[in-house]
């Protein structure tokens, strides 16, 4: 009877091909002239899980785009996972930046160029795979096994947490396991134990009724983008630090043994501001080093702030309105609901005068952690380290994937973070990768924990 490595290993090619096939989708899940993408995506991954061997495999559907669930309980007494990943991906722009089409699959040193490659066609096949070589190699799989793939992880998840908040039963599991994130390096196994949260904002201000001549005017009227700014550069000092009052009132410092185990981690910290950040200067609160303040340390960000004139040429108005894209990221105790309600009482004292700021909420996500001693985590660090041969690294990301805390607090499981993709592979940028070797160890690490987890004690 073959290894379930010798099944991988025999299928290579039709693995890699049907990835490329997952990649030729442009399932763009905020731009609706891709509706019918999002569709053969869905169908694309339900098919995946048919092959690989799942019962019940279906497509859900919905408000949102679709959901893809398949699960096989053929396994009484042994643990269950459920697995997730998602099929959407983010748009292209700038496309004139692309090396090669975004949607036609190119590899070029041994990485496919192409969007959602890494983020996350490329690792939620991978385990798809593993499955297949699973049950190819002994008819059945080690553990009990659910999967739910969905079609909005890029635009705020809304159906999945719906759908999980509404279905603990159907989605009882042990532990889920997500392939969403990166190695530390090349080379180097590794488990996310933690994961910021997230409260995304729109902020709304409003000065006179409408645009005004700015040499008829200026000195006298309110200028929303100009007071839009000046709030917000009242939101965090010239050092990172933010100043809205309480904001840090909650935020646990790391373990000694996590400090610890980041300092045996072999940091270029140069060459992480030049080949990564690609700046200048690192910027953040001073103190903390540069794996706290990524993954450890709470942030407030803006990420947009459209208003007034724009357009080439010139147009002298004081703009009447302006929006800005806030968003702060949060760690472990800080409760998402306090820190919007801190933001909205921060924007009713500080606004400047004459303009009025209105804080809408877009969506938010609980920050995560899960302790490098649970048995899941001890299980995945072996299959790790058995795969690829080296001491699994143990880190926080500062991203956040909404899903792991809604199975925290709707399933009461804690999510296994085994990403497989790497630090350079410019997820939601131009020339998007995935290492053709990390998608095939990718497949041999998901079998081996699998493996693990369903072997007797």
């Amino acid at each position: 009877m073959p290894s379930a490595s010798e099944c991988a290993a025999h299928n290579r090619s039709s693995f890699e091909d049907e990835f490329f096939q997952f990649l030729r989708i442009p399932s763009i899940s905020t731009l609706p002239d891709h509706a019918s993408d999002i569709a053969r995506a869905a169908e694309f991954a339900r098919d995946q899980l048919a092959l690989a061997g799942l019962e019940s495999v279906e497509l859900i559907e919905g408000d949102g785009h679709p959901l893809v669930y398949g699960e096989w309980l053929g396994a009484p007494g042994k643990p269950t996972i459920l697995i997730y990943g998602h099929y959407d991906v983010q748009p292209t722009d700038p496309i004139d930046e692309w090396i090669s089409d975004p949607f036609e699959p190119t590899v070029r040193n041994g990485q496919v160029y192409a969007r959602g490659a890494s983020d996350d066609k490329g690792q939620i096949l991978a385990n798809i795979k593993a499955l297949q070589a699973l049950r190819q190699a002994s008819g059945r799989y080690p553990v009990n096994v659910k999967v739910l793939i969905e079609g909005e992880e890029e635009v705020g998840g809304e159906a999945v947490t719906a759908f999980v908040k509404s279905n603990p039963t159907r989605l009882a599991a042990d532990a889920a396991l997500v392939s969403d994130t990166a190695m530390y390096m090349p080379d180097t196994p590794t488990l996310c134990t933690g994961l910021r949260g997230m409260v995304y904002t729109e902020w709304f201000a409003r000065g006179a009724a409408r645009d005004l001549h700015s040499g008829l005017y200026g000195g006298v009227a309110p200028n929303a983008v100009f007071g839009l700014i000046e709030l917000l550069a009242r939101c965090k000092d010239s050092g990172g630090r933010v100043l809205i009052p309480g904001f840090y009132d909650d935020v646990e410092a790391p373990s000694e043994d996590e400090k610890a185990s980041w300092d045996t981690i072999d940091f270029d910290e140069e060459g992480y501001r030049r080949n990564e950040v690609c700046a200048s200067t690192l910027t953040g609160e001073p103190g903390f080093s540069v794996f706290e303040r990524i993954g450890a340390r709470p942030t407030f960000e803006v990420h947009g702030l459209p208003g007034g004139f724009t357009g080439p040429g010139a147009k002298t108005v004081i703009p009447a309105a302006a929006s800005a894209k806030v968003s702060a990221r949060l760690v472990p105790r800080q409760n998402p609901a306090s820190i919007l309600q801190l933001m909205r009482e921060f924007v009713a004292e500080h606004s400047p005068q004459g303009i009025e700021i209105d804080v809408r909420l877009i969506h938010t996500a609980p920050a995560t952690m899960v302790a490098t001693d649970h048995p899941a985590i001890r299980t995945a660090s072996r299959a790790l380290e058995e795969v690829w041969g080296r001491k699994t690294v143990f880190i926080r990301s500062g991203g956040s994937i909404p899903v792991v805390g809604d199975f925290q607090e709707h399933l009461g499981i804690p999510t296994v973070l085994m990403g497989y993709g790497l630090p350079d592979d410019a997820l939601h940028a131009p020339n998007e990768k995935f290492s053709l070797r990390n998608f095939h160890m990718g497949i041999a690490s998901t079998a081996r924990f699998l493996e693990l987890l369903g072997a007797p004690e």
